[in-house]
């Protein structure tokens, strides 16, 4: 192997950042338990609290509104709930509206019930039709049926970026509640919960550079509150039970203030991104899923006609490169991607792509020797795709 490894997979989970790891290490060399009122405690609790600003300031939000989870999943599947309140007052969504091309922790409908989850459909760019979205609200607003909408900010496999503003009118002239996965988006592009105008909003730590098993959800007005999904104690103002993992916390709070500065290398990642599409597809027939739309800066889903992704993540890790297929399941297996059939791409070709994606620790440097590669998995795995210079 010609030099180091390139980690090209920032959105399966991003190297922890050094400001996260000295904030974590820093919380696990102190005792304490956050809920207690002797001094250990209070000092437990300020690490929690300073957390708490740094994540609400990476999406404009006001602390107290933050509830940390173990992750982006639990988030979502807190939040997919049909019981809320308003100022203390029962609210129930009748039914719950995701997209097509949705985590599969939001595909999954957290607690409604299987007939009351609806699909809205996108495009072949893969994104949110707002026309389907309004034909499915008006019978709802008929029939006086509220609904969540859940609508990810930036997809996960094709970094397609979601107009979720103009959903979010949309549902709140029906009388609806709006949820956003953001786990993706931040510290990619500009956040703004009040701009996004949803109601509430769910991170991941691992994705920004913190910690693994640690993520947020985060309201947007202090009128509207959730059903916890785990109850039992007192913990994130009775929205989320059990004793906080003040380490791991702390590190998302740490992480969370780096990258706020991340939208800062918007253009140089996108630079880098068509880089990376042009250096494949100039050795063979690609396609750049989602190519039409706005996209992450730093994601790349593409795919190189008649070689199939498993074939290319295997040899380009054994090539030093680490990269994912546009879908990786849980068990670590390549397999079909949902999100490419939602935007309707025939199978055969949905089975090529593969994900790059950039992060805070990307080079420049690293492009030339991804270059080189590229080429030595293409000469291994398939000669007769490469064109003659």
């Amino acid at each position: 192997m010609d030099g180091p490894r390139l980690y090209l997979d920032y959105n399966a989970s991003a190297p922890l950042r050094p400001s996260a790891r000295e904030a974590m290490i820093a919380a696990l060399a102190e005792v304490g338990n956050a809920s207690s009122v002797h001094a250990e405690g209070r000092a437990a609790r300020k690490r929690i609290e300073d957390a708490r600003r740094g994540v609400a300031d990476l999406v404009g939000a006001d602390p107290k509104r933050v509830t940390f989870t173990s992750g982006g999943t639990e988030a979502n599947a807190t939040v997919l709930t049909p019981d809320w309140a308003f100022n203390g007052r029962p609210y129930r969504a009748g039914a719950l509206l995701v997209s097509g091309i949705e985590h599969p922790s939001v595909l999954a409908g957290g607690r409604f019930a299987a007939d009351d989850i609806r699909e809205i459909p996108v495009d072949a760019d893969g994104v949110v039709r707002l026309d389907a979205l309004g034909r499915m609200l008006e019978p709802l607003a008929a029939e006086a049926i509220r609904p969540l909408v859940s609508v990810m900010l930036a997809n996960n496999e094709t970094g397609v970026v979601q107009p979720v503003a103009d959903i979010a009118g949309l549902v709140h002239d029906a009388g609806g509640l709006v949820h956003t996965d953001a786990v993706q988006a931040a510290g990619r592009i500009p956040m703004d919960i009040a701009a996004l105008g949803v109601d509430v909003l769910t991170l991941s730590a691992h994705k920004i550079g913190g910690p693994q098993g640690v993520g947020a959800i985060i309201r947007a007005h202090d009128d509207i509150a959730f059903s916890p999904l785990v109850a039992g104690g007192g913990q994130e103002n009775r929205l989320r039970a059990g004793t906080e993992s003040v380490a791991a916390v702390a590190g998302f709070g740490a992480a969370a203030v780096a990258a706020r500065d991340d939208p800062g290398r918007r253009q140089a990642w996108e630079d880098w991104r068509d880089r990376l599409a042009r250096t494949i597809s100039e050795t063979g027939d690609a396609v750049v899923f989602g190519a039409g739309a706005a996209r992450l800066p730093q994601t790349l889903c593409i795919g190189v006609t008649g070689i199939p992704a498993e074939t290319l993540v295997i040899a380009l890790d054994l090539e030093g490169v680490s990269v994912s297929s546009g879908s990786a399941c849980s068990s670590g297996k390549v397999a079909p991607s949902h999100v490419l059939a939602a935007m309707g791409v025939p199978a055969e070709l949905a089975k090529t792509a593969i994900r790059l994606s950039l992060g805070w620790q990307s080079e420049e440097c690293s492009l030339d020797l991804f270059a080189k590669r590229w080429v030595r998995v293409l000469k291994h795995v398939a000669p007769g795709h490469i064109r003659a210079a």
